[in-house]
């Protein structure tokens, strides 16, 4: 399979995963907007809570990975640039999440 291919399907599933996990976030983004802090704390301590939340974060992180990548492959025209490019955005993809999952793990 062509690594552009490859690219399209994970982009495409991984669009499907999103929306309802982001329809999740916001119907509950929604309820605790104005609530105490501990009851923020409390929805974030929840397990069910902190697995979707969790996977939402990792999905969403690899889908604008792959999105950003993409105009770079668009619109970067030095190789040695675009490679640098995609690198520091993979790293960030991985580095972000991980901090924001240990971060909500350790509520």
């Amino acid at each position: 399979m062509i690594a552009a291919t490859k690219k399209w399907i994970f982009l495409k599933i991984s669009g499907a995963i999103l929306v309802p996990l982001m329809i999740w976030f916001s119907l509950n983004l929604i309820v605790i907007y104005d609530q105490q802090f501990t009851e923020v704390v409390s929805f974030f301590t929840a397990s069910l809570s902190k697995f979707l939340f969790s996977i939402f974060i990792i999905n969403a992180y690899f889908f604008s990975a792959l999105s950003i990548s993409e105009v770079f492959e668009d619109y970067i025209k030095n190789d040695k640039i675009k490679n640098v490019a995609n690198k520091l955005l993979f790293a960030s993809a991985v580095v972000i999440p991980s901090i924001t999952i240990i971060l909500i793990s350790n509520l």
